[in-house]
């Protein structure tokens, strides 16, 4: 999921003085002559099952709730953060927002979002783990509820693997990470690299998978503001991946550029046999694996002493600071997450709930499609290291994003790439922090 930087501030505050305006009157226009609420709930969903999931549930609370209507909007992926602020400047943001944990800290610390905390009921609460609350809490307060999340996996051909001599790994024993480099020497044959990586944009998986070696990067000081540090923790899974495209060659350097979905057609052609992947990819591995492929989930590499840690940051649901009917918006969320909907969804989205009764659904422990792998990994995920931090947008675009790339492609050391990461970086983050 691409996220973009923040609007120049000048453009913010051109649509200041309109949206103004537009606020007072937006109320207006959500309630009925007979006195009839309307809800507007931006989706972000994009998968075919997904939207079916979310607009049936919609369906089903407008039939059970005639006085408090919920319309569908549908949203993007790719414009989410821009089309966001411009909506929250003009007062015309949704109800119920969409998006996802690494993109709601300017948003939050911005005033945008609702202060969750006292308006969900205890219920739900208590259904999602303390850790994956963290995900979505900005200062003390609760501005989204995390529903869907996903772990980085290992997508293997089913069929190069069981020829060569690796042990396969499960989530009980996984591969360390030196494991995972002698597998994907192992695997890498004539035509065939034992790994690709798709990194077109490679800081989300660096820093994610980091976790399990100790690496934090962003390190908060007792005066709560944050820098930027890249030791030796943090330096071990770069390490990996450039040593597999430049070392010994285990990993494939024509992904380099590439996206996740990019890289199917070549691993269904026997060139990689194995992709890092997001655990939803799984679905259209399903509808575009040529008949007759066999292929495996995997758990991702573990750091020292089995540690599988792996940031995630889970889609949310928030609710706009300015909307006139917080209560009936909580209302909405509260039935759109129940147990029995948060498995839909999650089914729809591929992806794992983040609620313990929906997590313990059958659906989600079947070896078919590896959903097994993946709930067995839920226990592991955590919050992703720039969850909270403000400016990490442009961190990650102007500073981090194409200085990795030129690490992994060779261009820079890494005494280059710690250098631009931290002194460029913590630049970067104290003009948030002033």
């Amino acid at each position: 999921m691409r996220r973009r930087t923040l609007l120049a501030a000048s453009a913010a505050g051109m649509l200041s003085a309109a949206g103004t305006l537009l606020s007072a009157c937006a109320p207006g226009r959500r309630r009925a002559s007979d006195g009839r609420i309307t809800l507007r709930f931006q989706s972000l969903a994009w998968q075919q099952e997904s939207i079916e999931a979310n607009k049936q549930l919609v369906a089903e609370w407008n039939a059970a709730h005639p006085d408090i209507r919920v319309d569908y909007v549908q949203g993007s992926w790719d414009s989410v953060h821009d089309q966001l602020l411009t909506s929250f400047e003009g007062g015309e943001a949704p109800d119920i927002i969409h998006d996802a944990t690494d993109d709601l800290a300017d948003f939050a610390y911005g005033g945008y979002l609702a202060d969750l905390t006292g308006l969900l009921p205890q219920r739900l609460k208590d259904e999602i783990p303390p850790q994956t609350w963290q995900t979505a809490t900005f200062a003390g307060a609760v501005h989204g509820v995390p529903f869907l999340q996903e772990p980085r996996v290992l997508i293997a051909n089913r069929a190069l693997l069981e020829r060569s001599q690796v042990r396969i790994p499960t989530p009980e024993r996984p591969w360390s990470w030196e494991e995972f480099e002698d597998a994907a020497k192992e695997l890498t044959r004539e035509g065939t690299h034992g790994v690709a990586w798709p990194l077109k944009e490679p800081v989300s998986a660096t820093l994610n998978l980091s976790l399990s070696t100790g690496g934090k990067v962003f390190h908060r000081g007792t005066d709560g503001k944050v820098t930027v540090r890249f030791d030796a923790a943090d330096q071990r899974v770069p390490r990996v991946i450039h040593d597999q495209l430049g070392g010994d060659r285990s990993a494939a350097r024509t992904t380099l550029g590439m996206g996740g979905s990019d890289t199917l057609p070549g691993f269904f052609g026997g060139k990689y046999a194995m992709v890092p992947l997001g655990f939803s990819y799984r679905q259209q591995i399903v509808q575009q694996a040529p008949k007759g492929f066999a292929w495996t989930v995997l758990p991702s590499p573990a750091g020292p002493g089995g540690d599988q840690r792996q940031g995630v940051s889970p889609q949310t649901l928030s609710i706009a600071a300015d909307s006139p009917y917080q209560k009936e918006a909580a209302r909405f969320i509260d039935f759109f997450l129940r147990p029995p909907h948060m498995v839909r969804l999650a089914r729809g989205d591929w992806m794992l709930p983040t609620g313990r009764t929906a997590l313990r659904d059958p659906a989600l422990h079947t070896r078919r499609h590896g959903w097994a792998t993946g709930a067995a990994l839920a226990g592991r995920l955590r919050p992703a290291p720039a969850q909270s931090v403000r400016g990490y947008p442009e961190w990650k675009d102007k500073v981090a994003t194409p200085a990795l790339q030129e690490y992994y492609s060779g261009a820079i050391g890494m005494g280059e790439l710690r250098e631009r990461l931290v002194e460029d970086g913590n630049l970067v983050l104290a003009r948030y922090q002033r």
